[in-house]
């Protein structure tokens, strides 16, 4: 029995295994919700920020990778126990996200990058769920496939719209 929660295990491999950032999201903002929904200080919330700033940065897309970084940072410095709770080294996370900010505030293109972890039992069990999923850790991200650079389009949106019209209904009925 491990001590991360299976998704964070999931979460971190895509992060540093195929980069896909948008699955990222998906995994840890499923988790987030059915544990600390609401709590928009979570440092789940701050891991998916950096997910997103991650990918928008990626698709050129500056403002959008520097609105969310940004949002990450605070959380991230309002959470650093919670950050050495899960396993990454809060001060170089720090110092991480801060190269991150001037690369973006430059306009540089994207490149990969890791996590400061700092916990080798967290990083077997990355390798391992990598190995599993047919990854290589700390590989670059392939910035030639399109499926991958541009996931957000091309994914199946239904039950989200779906979600969405259900609690603007809900709304809706507690206004009357």
């Amino acid at each position: 029995m491990t001590k991360y929660p299976s998704s964070y295990i999931q979460f971190l491999s895509h992060f540093h295994g195929d980069r896909d950032y948008f699955e990222c999201h998906e995994i840890l903002e499923e988790y987030w919700k059915a544990t600390d929904s609401g709590n928009k200080k979570s440092i789940w919330v701050a891991l998916i920020l950096l997910a997103v700033s991650t990918y928008h940065h990626r698709r050129n897309n500056f403002p959008g990778a520097i609105r969310t970084l940004t949002k990450a940072e605070e959380i991230f410095a309002d959470t650093k126990e919670s950050t050495a709770e899960l396993g990454i080294d809060p001060e170089l996370l720090t110092e991480t996200l801060s190269k991150r900010r001037h690369t973006l505030l430059n306009n540089a293109p994207y490149t990969s990058f890791n996590l400061p972890l700092c916990d080798t039992e967290l990083k077997r069990l990355c390798y391992d769920e990598c190995r599993n999923n047919g990854f290589t850790w700390g590989t670059s991200s392939n910035l030639q496939n399109p499926d991958l650079i541009h996931r957000h389009s091309t994914r199946d949106r239904s039950d989200v719209i779906s979600d969405r019209r259900m609690a603007l209904e809900e709304r809706k009925s507690r206004k009357k």
